[in-house]
């Protein structure tokens, strides 16, 4: 809106992305970093990584076209949090200009909606990095760079490359120095900083034996050494869900001292793997077919992590051989 316009009347248009803009903060707080460094210091690493924390992630995207993107995926499609690499491959012009873009993000999203990453590294690193992935570094392309700004000399590269980039540098909120960061740690940086909570789904399979592993477990249980309600002729065809098997096994109590045992462990150490940089952990439950025994006790497991666990870690529950029952 014209701030030198005296009326208090709203044009049509104003007024349309007002409201857009208002109804996006009332159901959540828009978030748009804009994800800008030197080359090898990161900064997809960065994109990936806050794709997983819920970002929208583009990558070289030329600094031109940021607000229509913006506007597309925020305004348009409701996207949330969205996150924007730009770099050095973008066209010259475009850096120069970098201060009034970020000035229109800002005017229309709000100041703190619109946020600057710069991911940069120490000359050393980014050598060593350069040499170690064999890559070629951006401004000594000659074919996709003008041949003012290519070069052939690795370290006067990354030093052009930090005097181009200087205009996204000075407006940058976060700086991250990646040379001494290894990947779980850049990930906790940036949680803390986007303010997003680890969250881990804690996946219970049971499963038959009978028909193979699961590949993809990180916990195994074998409860195969309990009593079998298979050789009950009655129970044969009930499952481990079902009343009449659940008063069999109350018979016997081994069956609550297993799952006791392996409701203490996960207790114990399901809540490290918040610290562990995981999305997901499966702890699988098997026995011989995998519907009486493992179903039974993956249920008890379920009625207690679902208690005793974190909030930040989820519990979900699955019978693999649900089908065949």
């Amino acid at each position: 809106m014209d701030t030198d316009n005296k009326d208090d009347t709203l044009d049509q248009t104003s007024l349309s992305d007002t409201t857009a803009i208002s109804e996006i903060t009332k159901e959540e707080v828009v978030s748009i970093l804009v994800v800008s460094g030197r080359s090898g210091s990161g900064k997809t690493s960065v994109l990936n990584i806050l794709e997983d924390l819920g970002y929208y992630s583009i990558d070289n995207l030329p600094l031109s076209l940021v607000p229509q993107a913006a506007q597309r995926l925020v305004g348009d499609s409701g996207i949330k949090r969205l996150a924007l690499g730009v770099d050095i491959r973008t066209p010259r012009a475009d850096l120069s200009n970098f201060s009034t873009i970020h000035d229109t993000l800002k005017q229309t999203y709000g100041e703190q909606a619109v946020q600057v990453v710069y991911v940069t590294a120490q000359d050393s690193t980014l050598v060593a990095r350069f040499n170690a992935t064999r890559r070629v570094h951006p401004l000594m392309t000659k074919d996709t760079l003008s041949t003012e700004h290519s070069t052939n000399n690795l370290p006067a590269a990354i030093k052009k490359e930090s005097d181009l980039l200087q205009p996204i540098f000075k407006r940058a909120d976060m700086k991250i120095d990646t040379s001494m960061l290894n990947i779980h740690q850049l990930k906790e940086r940036l949680r803390d900083y986007v303010g997003v909570d680890n969250k881990i789904v804690i996946n219970l399979l049971s499963f038959g034996f009978k028909y193979g592993n699961p590949i993809d477990a990180d916990f195994v249980f074998d409860v195969r050494i309990l009593p079998n309600p298979h050789w009950n002729p009655k129970l044969r065809m009930s499952t481990g869900l079902d009343r009449k098997v659940k008063e069999f096994f109350a018979d016997y109590p081994e069956v609550d001292e297993m799952a006791e045992d392996i409701g203490t462990f996960l207790e114990r150490w399901l809540p490290n793997f918040l610290h562990n940089n995981r999305h997901t952990v499966t702890v699988a439950i098997g026995c011989t077919g995998g519907k009486h025994r493992s179903v039974f006790i993956t249920q008890q497991l379920q009625d207690r992590l679902a208690v005793n666990l974190p909030t930040d870690l989820t519990v979900a529950t699955k019978h693999r051989e649900k089908h065949m029952w």
